[in-house]
């Protein structure tokens, strides 16, 4: 598994920067992550290495996820059996070699509606929360010049290693880590993204501390969450479950979101797009087959949560550190 996640690469990819000293330090913290694991890795970590080999001859990442190259019938059969044996799929979705593994999220609809306002060339990112690494395929494509995600769920990282294990060059690395295990005051990327994570945050403007400290100085955060209408004073706090999520704590006005990047010390704040989650956008398929949004909404008035509360609204901000 370790040889899997590359870590001579990254350290590589890090020496020079002030991120060389975490990255020596890596090896012995997954070591100790692997030593706990998942009573299921082995059975994950089996489907990754069942895929068959295949040379990937075309690649895209700008516009979407796909690559393709000669694959015949029988071997492609072999690689959506072993894909397979990693749902469900949360984020795609993902062409590989003409299977098409369509997750429960269309997250491509939200990565067109994030990436018109990103400059990416060059930078050294970081995504908070990973999954199993769709947008960060897409960071690279967007010209990001490495991204380290850390994303402690087990099947995430076998969904991400299954998509390296054809692209094994990209400068793109999954660690299975919580952002609670990252050091301290880090401030060696260029670029942080928060997305779909703040509202599990029990202390919310911490995390935005904790997310500034990962940026260089100038450096961008990209803050994506769940927000509720109001002004700057204005935040729902869930009595219980929120869409049938039950570590939903804070849902803030726009307003409210941006005077607490303001109060965590950014800058230059701005919300660059407000969309309500669609049941096409979230819904159940066969890589996904458990229940989803079109079941969380009340179904008389689907602008409404089973609980009650105003269903699911995504806010996305982009603020600098100075």
């Amino acid at each position: 598994m370790i040889n899997r996640l590359d870590l001579d690469a990254l350290q590589q990819q890090l020496a020079g920067t002030p991120l060389q000293d975490w990255s020596a330090d890596l090896p012995g913290q997954i070591d100790t992550k692997l030593a706990v694991g998942h009573g299921d890795l082995q059975r994950w970590y089996d489907a990754v290495q069942a895929l068959p080999p295949l040379s990937v001859a075309q690649q895209e990442l700008l516009q979407r996820f796909s690559f393709d190259g000669p694959c015949d019938e029988p071997t492609r059969a072999a690689l959506k059996t072993a894909l397979q044996g990693l749902i469900p799929w949360r984020k795609g979705p993902f062409e590989l070699f003409g299977v098409h593994v369509d997750s429960e999220w269309r997250s491509d609809w939200k990565w067109q509606r994030i990436a018109p306002f990103l400059e990416l060339k060059g930078k050294r990112v970081l995504d908070v929360g990973c999954g199993n690494g769709y947008y960060m395929w897409r960071m690279l494509g967007a010209g990001a010049n490495s991204v380290v995600g850390i994303d402690p769920n087990w099947l995430f990282l076998c969904q991400f290693l299954a998509i390296k294990n054809y692209l094994p060059e990209q400068p793109v690395w999954h660690l299975p880590l919580a952002f609670e295990e990252l050091p301290g005051k880090l401030q060696g990327f260029d670029t942080v993204f928060s997305m779909g994570v703040l509202y599990h945050r029990r202390s919310p403007i911490d995390h935005l501390l904790d997310l500034k400290d990962c940026l260089v100085k100038g450096g961008e955060l990209v803050l994506e969450t769940l927000v509720a209408e109001g002004d700057a004073q204005q935040v729902l706090v869930p009595e219980d479950r929120y869409a049938q999520m039950r570590n939903v704590w804070f849902l803030p006005s726009v307003p409210a979101l941006e005077l607490w990047l303001r109060r965590a010390g950014f800058v230059d704040v701005r919300c660059v797009d407000v969309s309500t989650t669609s049941v096409d956008e979230q819904r159940a398929t066969d890589w996904m087959r458990f229940q989803s949004l079109p079941e969380f909404l009340d179904p008389a008035d689907r602008s409404r949560t089973l609980e009650g509360l105003p269903a699911p609204t995504r806010a996305v901000l982009i603020a600098r550190k100075p």
